[in-house]
């Protein structure tokens, strides 16, 4: 795990020695990154220099560093991951007569791209990667994402310069650059708190889009191919398995991708949170352990989103050695001016947080740790997915006076008056949040279409650009690919995995761990995992109100039910209390009627009013205000 960056000066006015210079700028804004070593690789007569920070995980010898050159010198490598099947790839290429300095993955790569060809080579790939490789010959950049987007990368045209990246920090290091906000960008970050790919919130500055290859020859266009696309998954036929024997196949994967995700040079752990995700991730890693493996948790002083008694329970029957931090709203509170530095466009997951506090927590033992990020998406676990087919189908059957009485009905009490009346229900059955999930069904009814429900669903406001000074959302080829998927829950869980998962989840995680120095691999997101359930018929992932069905099967191999078995929580923290609380000062100050002037992103008007309708008791605008909120942030720390 590191961090990459470089730059072509395409009018080559830089000698050798100012871009080696510019390039160790750029590295040095990213070395939370990679804290152990750095270096930078130029061809001053192309104009090109790699630069690269080092979290040293395997090989930690001199012959692991990089930038790296090919063993014929054809090739330099800035690289940012890990590659699981490293080991069986070099052992193919030296019975191909390759030779080898040192043990690392990188050099296993570099070489396989010498002998097999780049497209080739990326395809055989187990692993998570962002890479950046030079061509000495063909005078040629490559820049190559993995599959589902884990590692970043950015890329763009600035001036007379082609830069890249693993953050945009380092984009924003090299001279003269005077960076210019996409505000299209910004209406979409509005509706779902993440900026989509492939924007990001600056104009010509793109994300490379998960599964692609990028090959650019200074003077030409980049060209931008996929080498893998969820869509090719998503679309392909399913196979009738017995039950017993797709719960094992799918299990033999995951326990793979768990052994090969526990290679390193330096101790490791993982990351528990109670849920079935992170405890089938750590029950499988502490089977393949033979001593106890570290598991980390956070809590909350707030019972209602406290897991950490949860993640107590598994790692006591798995026998983990158990470390766990509550978090309290003071600590929040020191934190929140720290995220805009920690992803430097904005970012509204409120679980950034925590996710920050825990990959601090583990850093602190352990250089790497296992999560179980992902396993909604794989598994179907989202809730949406059984509530949007149900009230689909309830919809269906009714006239439009009908919805909009039961969407009447639905908003008629306040979120907190739901909550309450939830206290009535039983714990063991009491849905989360119940007030939130009650006017979101209300919104539900109220659509017209699947389309329309998920839309709604994901969106934090129904009208992001009435927020907006300037600035047009749309809609990428995803949409347009989901389409095609007949049926309503594999449709979200497609447009999830193509959108939430690799912009909002996965940037959340490595944003957050990377700023710790923490490495965090994602083994139920392994490329063979995806592809095998993808081929398995709807009903063994979700079966009557079941999420995960399959994922939960091999849990309760591994941890008795009952230990797993409870109502979904996610990793989520009490916003709504927090920014009426302890939060409300700060909040009150980013969302001033002249500050929101001066800065000239959002109108004021339609601003303030939201957030006087949240103080007033509107708890189901939560997440879209702390979106208004870090934007403000953002544009304070960076703007």
């Amino acid at each position: 795990m590191c961090g990459i960056a470089g730059l072509i000066d395409l009018k080559r006015q830089l000698d050798g020695n100012e871009l080696a210079l510019q390039a160790k700028h750029m590295a040095a804004s990213i070395r939370h990154r990679g804290p152990d070593t750095g270096g930078q690789w130029t061809d001053s007569q192309s104009g090109l220099a790699l630069s690269f920070r080092r979290l040293a995980i395997i090989d930690l010898t001199q012959t692991g560093h990089q930038p790296m050159l090919s063993g014929n010198k054809r090739y330099a490598i800035v690289f940012n991951g890990e590659i699981y099947n490293f080991q069986e790839l070099r052992a193919e290429l030296a019975e191909q007569g390759v030779t080898f300095n040192g043990t690392s993955d990188t050099e296993v790569m570099l070489e396989g791209f010498g002998r097999w060809g780049v497209e080739e080579t990326v395809k055989r790939l187990i692993g998570m990667f962002a890479v950046a490789l030079w061509d000495r010959e063909e005078k040629r950049l490559w820049l190559i994402r993995d599959r589902l987007g884990i590692k970043p990368l950015y890329f763009g045209l600035v001036g007379e310069r082609f830069l890249f990246g693993s953050e945009l920090k380092a984009l924003r290091a090299t001279d003269g650059w005077e960076p210019e906000i996409d505000r299209d960008a910004v209406a979409a970050f509005m509706r779902f708190n993440y900026i989509p790919a492939p924007r990001s919130i600056y104009k010509g500055v793109y994300k490379l889009p998960p599964g692609s290859l990028l090959s650019y020859r200074p003077g030409d266009e980049p060209d931008v191919r996929r080498y893998w696309t969820m869509a090719d998954i998503a679309l392909q036929s399913r196979i009738n398995l017995p039950e017993g024997k797709a719960i094992s196949a799918a299990e033999a994967l995951m326990r793979d991708a768990v052994r090969r995700r526990m290679v390193a040079d330096v101790p490791l752990g993982a990351l528990l949170s109670g849920g079935v995700d992170s405890t089938i991730v750590a029950a499988l890693m502490q089977a393949e352990s033979d001593q106890p493996i570290k598991t980390f948790t956070i809590g909350f002083e707030d019972a209602q989103y406290d897991e950490a008694k949860d993640a107590r329970a598994v790692a006591a029957h798995i026998g983990s050695d158990h470390t766990e931090l509550y978090l309290s709203p003071n600590r929040a509170r020191d934190l929140i001016p720290q995220l805009p530095n920690w992803y430097d466009e904005p970012f509204a997951d409120s679980s950034a947080l925590p996710t920050r506090l825990v990959s601090q927590l583990a850093q602190n033992n352990v250089t790497v740790a296992l999560s179980g990020d992902g396993g909604d998406e794989v598994f179907f676990g989202y809730n949406r997915y059984i509530a949007a087919e149900d009230a689909w189908w309830r919809m269906s059957n009714m006239s439009g006076w009908r919805r909009k009485l039961y969407a009447t009905a639905a908003e008629s009490l306040s979120v907190q008056n739901w909550d309450r009346l939830g206290k009535l229900i039983p714990e063991s059955r009491r849905p989360r949040m119940l007030g939130d999930k009650m006017h979101k069904l209300a919104s539900v009814f109220r659509q017209n279409d699947q389309n329309a429900i998920y839309r709604r669903l994901v969106s934090h406001w129904d009208d992001p650009g009435s927020f907006l000074v300037q600035g047009q959302e749309s809609f990428g080829q995803s949409w347009r690919t989901a389409e095609q998927i007949p049926d309503f829950a594999e449709r979200m869980a497609f447009l999830d995995t193509v959108t939430y998962l690799p912009d909002d989840i996965l940037t959340k995680v490595d944003r957050a761990s990377m700023s710790t120095s923490l490495e965090v691999r994602v083994p139920l997101l392994d490329h063979r995992l995806i592809e095998f359930a993808w081929t398995l018929p709807k009903h063994m992932r979700i079966r009557g109100s079941t999420t995960k069905w399959l994922l939960r099967e091999i849990c309760y191999r591994h941890v008795p039910k009952e230990i797993v078995d409870r109502p979904k929580m996610g990793f989520a923290i009490p916003l709504e209390s927090w920014l009426r609380g302890p939060l409300y000062e700060w909040a009150e100050s980013m969302l001033d009627e002249q500050r929101l002037e001066e800065d000239g992103l959002f109108n004021p008007g339609p601003v303030r009013a939201a957030w006087n309708r949240f103080l007033d008791g509107d708890g189901n605008l939560q997440h879209g205000i702390w979106g208004l909120l870090q934007a403000q942030a953002w544009l304070e720390r960076w703007a």
